[in-house]
């Protein structure tokens, strides 16, 4: 007679299709991490905030790169997805690893919009809207502050909890 106890499989998904880590970070790391933002980086990652249009200091780079979580260093964005969509806030048409973003229904404002937050530490980036160009029509709207950019071929630094 088999007396062990049943073991509980976790159907959470802990490593992205590129290799990262998303398990969600410790509230702990979380509340350490945020130590280091500026006002407006909290207000706009961890009260979901928004900055204003046309003032983002990513709006208008160029370098080729990547886009990073300003709170955990998770890849959110690679510069060849960036586009000029005219709104005032940099946009991309495709995300670095879709599993690194998490889309919330948000009816803030007496609107119907898909909120989008890093998967791993639930930072505000921004929204996604679907009227992009091709090859996916989606436009996802990002707030600078949201973000850290990385030169080509340097990896972002991860902040996650230890194993």
């Amino acid at each position: 007679m088999n007396t062990a106890e049943p073991i509980e499989v976790s159907t959470a998904k802990t490593e992205s299709r590129t290799g990262y880590d998303i398990r969600p970070l410790s509230a702990e790391l979380r509340k350490e991490l945020s130590m280091g933002l500026s006002m407006e980086e909290r207000r706009v990652l961890l009260e979901h905030g928004t900055e204003r249009a046309f003032c983002g200091y990513f709006l208008d780079n160029k370098k080729a790169g990547s886009y990073a979580c300003r709170l955990c260093g998770l890849p959110l964005f690679r510069s060849r997805a960036k586009f000029d969509s005219g709104t005032g806030w940099p946009s991309f048409y495709e995300p670095f690893d879709p599993d690194h973003i998490r889309n919330i229904s948000d009816h803030s404002y007496g609107m119907v919009r898909t909120e989008i937050r890093c998967k791993r530490c639930d930072g505000h980036l921004g929204h996604v809207f679907n009227d992009g160009p091709r090859p996916t029509g989606l436009r996802y709207c990002l707030n600078s502050v949201s973000m850290t950019f990385f030169d080509e071929g340097v990896e972002p630094p991860q902040n996650v909890d230890p194993h």
